[in-house]
C-alpha cells in the first residue's frame, strides 16, 4: 500500500448542551492508506457517523485535525463524496439531473457533464432509467443513483454511511456484490472507502480493516485486520470464524465498560439502555430455552437464525444481560437461572420476576417508581423524567431510555403510562 490517504489526528467532538458539553467522540486517530476499504463498525449512538461528516468537511471537530491528500479538511475539499443510508434524490429531478448535480456544483461544462453522468448511470447499473423520477424507482435503484451521484466526480476517497441498511435484503446483497465487483476490477477512480456500518458480516465481506468503535463517548476500542481474498465466501470457516471473533470483541469483557451490558453496579439512571420490547426478550428467552440451544447459544448462529438483524440482536442481548437474565462470554449467550425461572413461569408470575429485576438492575426505572410512590395521587409528568434526563443525555437517548422503561415498566404493571396526557401514574401500588 502506499502512503496515507487520509490521516485523523486525536480528533474529538463535542455539542453545546445547555450548560455543558456532550462529547460525542473522544480521541479518534486513524489513518487511511490507498488501496484499501476501511470499516467503521460499532452500535448506533458511537458516533461512526459524526465522524464520517468531519471527514467530508460537514462538521468542523471540537479538537484534532483532518488531512486529506496532504491538506486540512474543509468543505472546499475535492476528492471526497459520501453516499448517505437515506437515498437523499431531489423527487423533482429526473436520475440523469440527480446524478449531474455534483458536476454542476464544479462548474463541468453541459457537454463534459452530460457525458460523465451518462457513464457513471452505465456503470452503476441503470442504463435506461436516466429520465425516471426517483418515484418511479425502487430503494435499490434509488441507492444506485446515490453511487452515481458519488462516484460521476471522480472522488479519491468514498465515505459510505451505512448505504445498505434502508434495503431489503436481497436488493443489498446484489448491490454490495456489485460494488464490489467494481472496486476489486478498478472499474471505478476509486483510490480508497471508508464504511460505517453495524452489520458484522457487511464489515467481514467488504473491509480490508475493522475498526470497532466504543461509545459514551464514541472512540477506537480495537482494530482488526482481514487477511480474506476475494470473493469471499460466508460459508468458509475463515470468515465465519472472522465474524465469530468480531461478534466475541462486541460482547464480552474484553472492553468491558464499553460494550459490556452487565454492569448493574455502574449503571445509573443517565445510561443509554436498549428499546426492545419485553415481548421481544421473553421470546428471545423462549428460544434460547428450547431446542437446539437448551439454554446457550452461539451469538452469531443466533443471529443468523432470528434474522432480525445484527444490530438488534445485539440490543436483545444487552437487554437481557442488565436485567439479569442471561450472561455472555466468548460470543456465546446462556440463560441465568433467573431466565430460567421466566420461563417456566406463567404469565403473572413472569410480570413479578421482571419488576423485581426491572427495580433492582435498572436504576431509571427504579427512580420513576420511587416518584410515583412519593407524589400525591402518585402521578407525575412525563416532563419531570424527560427534562431531568436531557441534563445528562442527548436529547435523543434520554427519549430513548425513557422510552424503554415506560415499555417494561407497563409491562410489569409497576405503572402506567397515558400517551394523551403523557402522565405516569402508579397501576399497582402494592407492587
Amino acid at each position: 500500500m502506499s502512503a496515507a490517504l487520509l490521516e485523523l489526528s486525536h480528533i474529538t467532538q463535542s455539542f453545546s448542551k445547555g450548560e455543558r458539553e456532550l462529547k460525542v467522540l473522544d480521541n479518534v486517530s486513524l489513518s487511511l492508506a490507498e488501496g484499501e476499504v476501511v470499516g467503521l463498525l460499532g452500535k448506533s449512538g458511537s458516533g461512526k457517523s459524526t465522524l464520517l461528516r468531519i471527514i467530508a468537511g460537514l462538521i468542523k471537530p471540537s479538537s484534532g485535525s483532518a488531512v486529506f491528500n496532504g491538506s486540512a479538511v474543509s468543505q472546499e475539499s475535492l476528492g471526497i463524496s459520501m453516499v448517505f443510508q437515506s437515498f437523499a434524490l431531489f423527487p423533482w429531478l429526473t436520475v440523469l439531473q440527480n446524478v449531474e448535480l455534483g458536476l454542476e456544483a464544479l462548474g463541468v461544462p453541459d457537454k463534459e457533464m452530460r457525458k460523465r453522468a451518462l457513464e457513471a448511470i452505465d456503470l452503476i447499473g441503470l442504463d435506461g432509467y436516466e429520465s425516471a423520477y426517483p418515484r418511479e424507482l425502487s430503494g435499490g435503484m434509488k441507492q444506485r443513483v446515490g453511487f452515481a451521484r458519488a462516484l460521476v466526480v471522480n472522488p479519491e476517497l468514498l465515505l459510505m454511511d451505512e448505504p445498505f441498511s434502508a434495503l431489503d435484503v436481497l436488493t443489498a446483497e446484489t448491490l454490495k456484490t456489485d460494488f464490489l465487483d467494481l472496486w476489486i476490477e478498478k472499474k471505478i477512480p476509486l483510490k480508497s472507502v471508508l464504511l460505517v456500518t453495524h452489520n458484522i458480516e457487511e464489515a467481514v465481506l467488504m473491509s480490508d480493516r475493522i475498526l470497532i468503535f466504543a461509545a459514551n463517548p464514541g472512540r477506537i476500542a480495537a482494530e482488526i485486520k482481514i487477511d480474506l481474498s476475494h470473493p469471499r465466501d460466508r460459508q468458509s470457516s475463515a470468515f465465519t470464524a472472522m465474524v465469530e471473533h468480531i461478534y466475541t470483541i462486541m460482547t464480552s469483557g474484553m472492553q468491558r465498560k464499553d460494550f459490556s451490558a452487565a454492569r448493574s453496579a455502574e449503571l445509573t439512571m443517565h445510561d443509554k439502555l436498549p428499546r426492545v420490547s419485553p415481548n421481544q426478550l421473553a421470546g428471545l428467552m423462549e428460544e434460547l430455552a428450547g431446542s437446539p440451544y437448551n439454554g446457550r447459544a452461539d451469538i452469531p448462529a443466533l443471529d443468523a437464525a432470528l434474522g432480525i438483524g445484527t444490530e438488534d440482536v445485539l440490543h436483545l442481548v444487552e437487554a437481557l444481560r442488565i436485567l439479569k437474565f442471561a450472561e455472555v462470554a466468548e460470543g456465546d449467550i446462556h440463560l441465568s437461572t433467573h431466565g430460567q425461572a421466566f420461563v417456566d413461569a406463567d404469565t403473572q408470575k413472569r410480570k413479578q420476576i421482571f419488576a423485581e429485576h426491572l427495580l433492582y438492575n435498572i436504576p431509571l426505572a427504579a427512580y420513576v417508581y420511587r416518584v410515583l410512590q412519593s407524589r400525591p395521587g402518585n402521578h407525575a409528568p412525563r416532563v419531570r423524567f424527560v427534562t431531568q434526563l436531557e441534563d445528562k443525555m442527548a436529547e435523543e437517548d434520554a427519549t430513548e431510555a425513557l422510552a424503554a422503561v415506560t415499555s417494561w415498566g407497563r409491562y410489569a404493571e409497576l405503572f402506567a403510562y397515558d400517551d394523551n396526557t403523557e402522565n405516569y401514574s402508579l397501576e399497582n401500588p402494592s407492587a
